[in-house]
């Protein structure tokens, strides 16, 4: 039998999810979860988030440590591992620097963070609330331009993980040209970025109904040796270990014979699928 785990969850401090992190925990036990990542998002700077409801306030970061830090030692039996998710900004990648590596820095800080690419501009295009923008860009123009971002952000070695790597297509978006060359690039980009890549469940509980990656691009990290985990980007308890074993299905179809669990402090392992 697999061991469940979940790389990818947040909580109610990033303004856009519901949840404590004693919620998140109780619902990974109910579910047989045996190993989970917090990765809150990383407060964004306030012209990319005027509002805070896209990411952690930076003052709530001691206490979002502090919750998971008070958690894991009350449930010493599953494995609880404090990161963030921090946004690819191009321009201000030192700003994301200094501000992870405050974040690693710190008593109990994180041990692994999430790179992902959610902003063209100042434009959230993943952001339902945003949505009707689709109606006026080229989608080809956006594909092409997330992926120049996401393989930047690969290279960058400020992650140490990317997050649903195929997000443009969250609401149904499709490029009319054929992806393989820059799919090969992000493999190429992670593979030199030596960042692992997630296989996101999130995507079947939205729009386009299936996982990120797609088999294709997920097949191409597969052969430039890119590693992999999985996380369902739970923003509810309920959603904790969602469809993870679709996850792990994908993995092995593409060749896969392990992922890894980003433990506390660079104690990474791999579980067999």
């Amino acid at each position: 039998m697999r061991e469940l785990i979940d790389c990818h969850v947040h909580t109610a401090r990033c303004g856009h999810a519901t949840g404590s992190v004693a919620e998140y925990v109780a619902a990974a036990l109910a579910a047989g979860v045996v190993g989970m990542v917090f990765t809150e998002h990383l407060a964004l700077p306030k012209e990319f988030d005027p509002q805070q409801h896209l990411s952690m306030r930076p003052e709530d970061l001691d206490g979002y440590l502090d919750d998971v830090a008070r958690v894991a030692q009350k449930h010493p039996t599953l494995q609880i591992v404090a990161g963030l998710e921090a946004d690819y900004l191009p321009g201000r990648i030192d700003e994301t620097i200094k501000a992870v590596q405050e974040a690693r820095d710190r008593h109990d800080g994180v041990s692994f963070v999430l790179g992902s690419v959610h902003f063209l501009g100042d434009w959230a295009f993943d952001d339902p609330h945003h949505v009707e923008a689709w109606d006026s860009v080229d989608v080809d123009w956006v594909w092409r331009e997330y992926f120049d971002h996401w393989c930047d952000a690969a290279r960058s070695g400020v992650f140490d993980c990317m997050a649903h790597p195929d997000l443009p297509k969250k609401f149904g978006h499709r490029p009319s040209f054929d992806p393989a060359e820059m799919y090969a690039e992000a493999a190429r980009a992670a593979a030199g970025g030596g960042v692992l890549i997630e296989i996101s469940t999130a995507g079947l509980r939205k729009p386009v109904g299936e996982l990120y990656p797609a088999p294709e691009l997920l097949a191409a990290f597969h052969s430039a040796g890119v590693g992999v985990t999985v996380g369902s980007d739970a923003h509810d308890p309920s959603e904790v270990g969602f469809r993870i074993d679709a996850a792990y299905d994908a993995a092995a179809r593409a060749g896969y014979t392990e992922i890894t669990f980003p433990g506390v402090r660079g104690a990474w392992r791999a579980i067999q699928l």
